[in-house]
């Protein structure tokens, strides 16, 4: 077990926690957002006697493990108590029951502890890890926290993607920081101020919005105090991450099939008809034909090509026996994949929780399969390899960059290849370039709100 020595840059996040009652630490992943919150909170408890209940809410999987797993890596967090709201009803109201520094629960269990405390609420500071999945300012999990905010003595925001899609996304989990200090009560508000009208219909409501000139600086500015950024490349030196695209070619059958669904909007499979009722629809049906199945309207599955997977195949084979983690979309996809890959004579297993993840770092298992709304957030498999391949992609940015991050972060020791199977003249092309235009997106909010440590002065905050 090690003693945790913080870099300067995470000393100075801690810092900041320890003066400042509500802050967002926007660090990219692999900056130690764990333990630079953990340091906190064992210091905030225990030798500043501030707080006693701290809530932490994260993605399930998170909650189940990483959490946990860290405190014990370290010296000076060992001796924290966890409690796992999780599960059933019953388990989670005994959880509640037990005597902890740090209860976890998933963000789908927000509404209920709302619900279940009101304006009893017992925890003195709540953490949000992946912030980003409280910026619908619709959202139930948002509304049912607003609720309680004022009864949160300390809250802290963590994540590395905190506009994963526009500014906009940043209105609501600053709202739950200052209570709409920097950025207004109203999200309506804050939209009409700083966006206008990008597209809209020709009943006049718009779907698309774009910021004003000026807007992003105006905003990042005013939030600015509140917030830290700090990217990995800045203050770690990792291995490099290398894009790889893979072309895969369509056979002449897939061509036809694929052409005539995107021409048509609909696809005759011998007596069954597959049809695309909207553009989405469209998009959703040319993607997993891209992938070789497709879903009819009562869920079936019709194969159509193997295409993907002899591209799949082939690349597995020329990496020599290197572990790979793979990606897949669709449920098809991980079926289909499943059963190719168990021809090959490794050891193919499902990423479902922490067993699978030890056996991954200990190099156990050849080749993981994993869906990047499950194990995109907090993971460590940094150990057990540095290739991935997105055999299906996702349009989600946030879930692709933070999937990606599970192998490229701290420890890694190799550089990470990221192989991306891409059809040619197909939707696979257009969901690249879309991924990228969000990248610019992020790095912009990133590069912006960017704290060096040279400009971080503990003096400059209240002592």
């Amino acid at each position: 077990m090690m003693e945790f020595k913080p870099y300067p840059y995470q000393q100075a996040c801690i810092d900041k926690i320890l003066h400042e009652p509500y802050v967002g630490l926007y660090l990219d992943c692999g900056l130690g957002k764990t333990i630079i919150t953990l340091s906190a909170i064992q210091q905030l408890k225990f030798s500043r006697f501030q707080i006693q209940r701290v809530l932490v809410i994260a993605p399930k999987k998170v909650a189940e493990a990483t959490w946990t797993e860290e405190a014990l890596s370290w010296e000076q967090t060992k001796n924290l108590r966890f409690s796992k709201v999780l599960g059933s009803e019953k388990k989670r109201l005994q959880a509640l029951s037990e005597k902890a520094d740090i209860y976890l629960t998933n963000r789908e269990n927000v509404c209920w502890l709302v619900n279940l405390y009101r304006q009893s609420w017992p925890f003195d500071m709540v953490v949000l890890d992946e912030s980003s999945s409280f910026k619908n300012p619709r959202a139930k999990r948002f509304k049912a926290l607003a609720k309680v905010r004022p009864h949160i003595k300390r809250l802290l925001e963590l994540t590395g993607t905190p506009s994963p899609n526009s500014l906009m996304d940043l209105w609501a989990q600053v709202y739950l920081l200052d209570e709409g200090e920097r950025l207004g009560k109203r999200f309506r508000g804050f939209q009409q101020r700083f966006f206008q009208p990008a597209m809209m219909n020709g009943m006049g409501v718009v779907y698309k919005w774009k910021a004003k000139p000026m807007a992003e600086e105006t905003i990042l500015d005013k939030i600015s105090d509140l917030c830290i950024s700090m990217r990995a490349e800045d203050y770690l030196d990792l291995p490099d991450e290398i894009m790889d695209i893979v072309p895969v070619e369509l056979d002449p059958k897939a061509r036809r099939q694929y052409e005539q669904m995107q021409r048509q909007m609909v696809l005759d499979l011998d007596d069954e008809e597959i049809s695309a009722s909207s553009a989405a629809a469209l998009t959703n049906k040319l993607l997993q034909m891209a992938n070789g199945a497709v879903y009819d309207e009562d869920g079936s599955v019709h194969e159509l090509h193997s295409c993907k997977i002899e591209a799949l195949l082939e690349l597995i084979e020329s990496l020599n026996g290197k572990s790979v983690l793979i990606f897949y979309n669709y449920q098809h996809d991980h079926q289909r994949l499943k059963e190719a890959l168990s021809k090959t004579g490794k050891i193919v297993k499902d990423l479902n929780g922490e067993e699978e993840i030890r056996q991954w770092n200990s190099h156990q298992i050849d080749i993981l399969l994993a869906h990047p709304a499950s194990a995109g957030y907090g993971l460590n498999l940094q150990k057990g390899g540095s290739h991935i391949i997105w055999f299906g992609l996702t349009w989600n940015y946030e879930q692709y960059l933070q999937a990606n991050k599970r192998l490229h972060r701290q420890g890694q020791k190799e550089t990470v290849i990221i192989h991306h199977l891409v059809c040619k003249k197909t939707q696979d092309e257009v969901v690249m370039q879309a991924l990228g235009r969000k990248k610019n997106v992020q790095d912009y909010v990133l590069d912006n709100l960017k704290a060096l440590v040279s400009q971080i002065r503990r003096a400059s905050w209240p002592q």
